[in-house]
């Protein structure tokens, strides 16, 4: 049997549950690979003993030598990222104010990946608090590029999105609120989806009604492995009361893989309205001259709305939804002192907003809304790259300009992504190929509200007729 860390995660589970490889062997594997490879990388942070690892492992081969399979996950090693609570296991957050916080229960997402079998060998490194799309923070440090060690490898997601590069897991679990599914996905040649929202119930929490405009999701380093670990995540809880209806085991069954005859819009650069570094928008049109290739009709479009309106009602939502996360860390003046300067900034711009900052805000999302909704009256699908940069110097904490744009936030340089997550859409990150340096870069897929199942099917036309993917770090 070939290595256990260079199969699909798919093949894996086959290879499993057929007795061809034993969890002991695979978690050996996986572990021996992470020993190599994760110093270097980074990408995964406050891993387990590997001797209660294995253990472990043993305890599923015993399970499934009595005929007891816990799921299609059984035996797998994961890393959940580090802003999922994990019951017994720490959750940072990456914030020295929670280096030692072990929660008592799972998230719903996380217990759902656990209760299919696979064993939490650890979490994957995230910036603190999510904030940002690159991964560094001062309790774990920067995660490293696994194809280029001096440059970024995304965020927030980036230790996930590092750690699946690198094979040191079959699958990975991230989440998204500012493309932190879809950027690292594109940085680290690997496929991120963030799902429809409500369609991977967030929680357990305190609050339960309000719009965050985060989810978590699937990555993975092909659609039909992404596929099958959405239908684990997803499906209603009635503790997430904003969760939609079914089980998830939609996405588990076999995906059309035909682009025939649909409509995709090119988004571009908005009308010149983002920059660009050199390179990404070639690269793009070169992935859409494949789904081209595959009979989807393919053509520029524009929103026909005003994309920087759009902007200030996103920073709005955000920084209103972050101060009211973090307001009582921010009103304890030792707590102040380990928040980073964004985090900062997010909260002392939400309490400066008045009712009528949020109103406004709000009917700009409307507006938005009615105006994607006109353009999927002419399209099935839209297209946009995935990030405005290729991976960057590690060092740095972010971009301070595009093709001699300046970026005015420490978000702005990511801002193609926001008109997905204001809205709720399903979007997946697909490699577009290697850029300068051999770096790796990736374009969105966004579908319609709530066509996360159509939407993958397409991304899977796209995943059969490219190889990206197989590019691994070192041979790419």
């Amino acid at each position: 049997m070939s290595d256990p860390t260079t199969l699909s995660a798919r093949e894996l589970s086959t290879a499993i549950h057929a007795r061809q490889l034993s969890c002991r062997e695979v978690m050996a594997a996986f572990l021996s690979r992470i020993d190599a490879q994760n110093p270097a990388i980074n990408a995964i942070v406050s891993l387990r003993p590997a001797e209660e690892l294995l253990a472990e492992a043993e305890a599923r081969d015993q399970e499934l030598a009595r005929g007891l399979s816990r799921g299609w996950m059984h035996g797998f090693p994961h890393a959940v990222k580090d802003l999922s609570m994990t019951a017994g296991l720490v959750t940072s957050m990456g914030s020295p104010l929670f280096a030692r916080f072990k929660p008592d229960e799972d998230s719903i997402h996380a217990a759902r990946i656990r209760a299919a079998g696979a064993i939490f060998i650890g979490k994957t490194n995230t910036p603190e608090f999510g904030l940002g799309s690159h991964t560094y923070n001062p309790l774990f440090g920067p995660t490293r590029n696994p194809y280029d060690l001096s440059r970024s490898a995304g965020g927030s997601s980036g230790g996930a999105a590092a750690a699946l590069a690198a094979r040191l897991v079959p699958v990975a679990d991230g989440s998204d609120m500012m493309g932190s599914l879809r950027n690292p996905a594109a940085f680290t040649n690997v496929i991120g989806f963030r799902p429809s929202y409500g369609r991977v119930p967030g929680g357990p929490g305190p609050e339960l009604f309000m719009d965050t405009m985060a989810t978590d999701g699937p990555m993975a380093r092909s659609v039909g492995d992404l596929a099958m670990l959405l239908a684990v995540q997803a499906g209603y809880d009635p503790r997430a009361p904003q969760s939609l209806d079914g089980d998830g085991q939609e996405f588990a069954g076999e995906l059309r893989s035909s682009v025939k005859g649909l409509r995709i819009g090119w988004l571009g650069d908005f009308g010149g309205y983002l920059p660009f570094e050199d390179g990404i928008l070639d690269l793009n049109r070169k992935a859409l001259d494949v789904l081209a290739g595959l009979g989807a009709h393919v053509e520029e479009t524009g929103t026909g709305f005003d994309m920087e309106r759009l902007w200030q009602a996103w920073v709005a939502l955000r920084q209103w939804r972050v101060a009211a996360k973090l307001a009582q860390l921010y009103d304890d003046p030792q707590k102040r002192e380990h928040l980073k300067p964004e985090a900062i900034w997010e909260i002392e711009g939400g309490r400066a907003l008045d009712m009528q900052a949020i109103e406004a805000a709000s009917l700009t999302r409307s507006a938005w809304h009615r105006a994607v909704l006109s353009l999927f009256g002419k399209y099935d699908y839209l297209v946009a790259p995935s990030a405005q940069v290729f991976p960057f110097d590690v060092d740095l904490d972010w971009p301070k300009a595009i093709a001699g744009r300046t970026m005015d936030t420490y978000h702005r340089w990511m801002e193609v992504v926001v008109g997905v997550s204001i809205l709720g859409l399903p979007a997946i990150a697909l490699p577009a190929g290697f850029g300068p340096g051999g770096l790796p870069t990736g374009f969105q897929l966004i579908g319609r509200p709530r066509d996360d199942l159509g939407l993958l099917a397409c991304a899977k036309a796209y995943d059969a007729a490219t190889d990206w993917t197989e590019r691994t770090p070192g041979n790419a």
